[in-house]
C-alpha cells in the first residue's frame, strides 16, 4: 500500500536503550506510527534475538516481530565515549525510553537529570518492574514473578480449582509496554504544549495489578465493604469452553437480549418466568454455578457447527476454539491481512505481525525490517553529526569488548 499521508509520528525521533520484550514492544508500537527508532545495543545484542528458532543466529522471531521499523545502533556503554555518544543523539531527540534500572543508568551517567542537560526538553521515559517509590524497587522483574506478584496464579485456584498456574502468554511484558506506549504519547503531547521536559516511569507490577483489580476489586470498592472480591462470573468454575457433541465452542450468553433470543431457540421460552434464578442479570449472577451448569448440559445436546450457526444467527457472541496452527489460516486474519509475509534480507522470507490498528489512509505497515546488531550504527552517528573519527572511535571499542 503506498500513500502520501504523513505518518502519526512522523519526525518524532526516539532513543531506544530497551530489551527483550516490555522496551522493545513498547518502541515496536511508535516505531510502527512513524517514529524513527533508533535503537542501541550492546555488542552481545538484545537477548531476544536468541529466543526461537531461527535459521539465522541472533535473528530469532520473537526479536524480528518487536524490533521492525527501527534502525539500530550498536555502542559499548561500558565506554565514557559511548555514553557521551548518546547523551549526543539525545540531544537532537525527542524521546529517550529506558528498561535499564535505574540505579544502573544513573551508574553509566544517563540519569533523567544527565539527558534533560543534554536535552532540555526531552521526554524521559523510564520503565521498571516495581515503582521506585515503594519498598519493591530494586527488585528484579520478569514476566512471570509479575503475574505471580499481581495474584494471577491465584485465579486459577479459585476458577478451575487447580494449582496455580502462569497465563502462557508473558501478559505483563506487553499489558505495561502498551501503557508505556500511550503514556509516552502523553508526555510527548504535554511537552509539545508546555515546552518543557517530561519524566514519566511506568512500573509493570503496578500496571498488572490494575488490571487485575479492574475486574476483581469488586466489593472491596467501598468503603465498608459491600461484598467480596472476585468477578464471581469469571471465576466461576463453569466459565469454560463448552463441550458439544463433537467438541468444544465459546458462547456468552450474557445480555438480557441474549438470553431472550436464546432460550426460545432450544425450546425452553418459559425458563425466565417459571425458575427466578433465570429471571434477571442479578438473579442470574447469584447462581453463576447453576446457569453454567444448565448452559453446559444444553450444548452437550448439539453439533460443534449446529451451535455456531444457531448462536451467530442469534448474534450471541460465539467462537471456535481455535488453535495456535488453526489461526494462521483463520479467513478472517487473512482478509486483514494480519500476518502479512516479507522479505527480510537478512533471514529471507518470513511472517510479520502488523499492528492491528486500522487507519484510513495511513499504512503501518514494515518500513524498516528489526536490524542486524549495529546495522545502522554509521548511519545514524553520520546524521547526528558525529565526526568520522569519532564513528571509528565508537566502532573500536565495540571490537575491544
Amino acid at each position: 500500500m503506498t500513500t502520501s499521508v504523513q505518518l502519526p509520528l512522523e519526525g518524532v525521533t526516539i532513543i531506544d536503550l530497551t530489551t527483550i520484550i516490555f522496551g522493545p514492544f513498547c518502541t515496536q508500537i511508535l516505531g510502527d506510527y512513524g517514529a524513527d527508532v533508533i535503537k542501541i545495543e550492546s555488542p552481545e545484542g538484545d537477548f531476544s534475538r536468541h529466543a526461537g528458532p531461527t535459521p539465522i543466529h541472533t535473528m530469532g522471531p520473537m526479536y524480528v516481530n518487536l524490533n521492525r521499523n527501527k534502525r539500530g545502533i550498536c555502542l559499548d556503554l561500558r565506554k565514557p565515549q559511548a555514553v557521551q555518544a548518546v547523551l549526543k543523539l539525545c540531544a537532537s531527540a525527542d524521546i529517550f525510553i529506558s528498561n535499564v534500572r535505574p540505579a544502573a543508568l544513573a551508574r553509566l551517567g544517563l540519569s533523567y537529570e544527565e539527558v534533560r542537560a543534554a536535552c532540555p526538553d526531552i521526554v524521559y521515559v523510564s520503565l521498571v518492574g516495581y515503582g521506585q517509590q515503594g519498598p519493591y524497587a530494586k527488585k528484579p522483574a520478569v514476566d512471570d514473578a509479575l503475574q505471580a506478584g499481581s495474584g494471577i496464579p491465584s485465579l486459577f485456584t479459585k476458577s478451575l480449582k487447580s494449582d496455580p498456574a502462569y497465563i502462557p502468554l508473558n501478559i505483563a511484558d506487553r499489558l505495561a509496554g502498551t501503557t508505556a506506549a500511550h503514556a509516552t504519547l502523553a508526555a510527548l503531547m504535554m511537552r509539545d504544549r508546555t515546552g518543557l521536559s517530561q519524566f514519566v516511569e511506568v512500573p509493570m507490577f503496578e500496571t498488572v495489578v490494575a488490571a487485575v483489580m479492574g475486574d476483581h476489586l469488586m466489593g472491596e470498592t467501598f468503603s465498608p465493604a459491600s461484598g467480596p472480591m472476585g468477578y464471581t462470573r469469571i471465576l466461576s468454575t463453569d466459565r469454560r469452553p463448552f463441550k458439544t457433541k463433537d467438541g468444544f465452542v465459546s458462547a456468552t450468553i450474557y445480555s438480557e437480549k441474549n438470553w431472550r433470543q436464546f432460550l426460545p431457540a432450544i425450546g425452553l421460552s418459559d425458563l425466565q418466568q417459571t425458575d427466578p434464578r433465570f429471571a434477571n442479570p442479578t438473579e442470574r449472577a447469584k447462581h453463576y454455578p447453576m446457569v453454567y451448569g444448565f448452559l453446559a448440559r444444553q450444548f452437550e445436546l448439539r453439533t460443534s457447527e449446529e451451535w455456531m450457526i444457531l448462536l451467530s444467527h442469534l448474534d450471541i457472541p460465539c467462537s471456535r476454539i481455535e488453535s495456535l496452527e488453526s489461526l494462521m489460516e483463520d479467513p478472517h486474519l487473512a482478509a486483514v491481512e494480519m500476518f502479512p509475509e516479507v522479505n527480510h534480507p537478512t533471514v529471507g522470507p518470513m511472517r510479520s505481525i502488523r499492528a492491528p490498528v486500522h487507519w484510513k489512509d495511513v499504512d503501518l505497515g514494515v518500513r524498516r525490517h528489526a536490524p542486524t546488531i549495529g546495522e545502522h550504527t554509521t548511519e545514524v552517528l553520520r546524521e547526528f553529526g558525529f565526526e568520522e573519527s569519532e564513528i571509528s572511535a565508537l566502532a573500536t571499542n565495540e571490537s575491544d569488548s
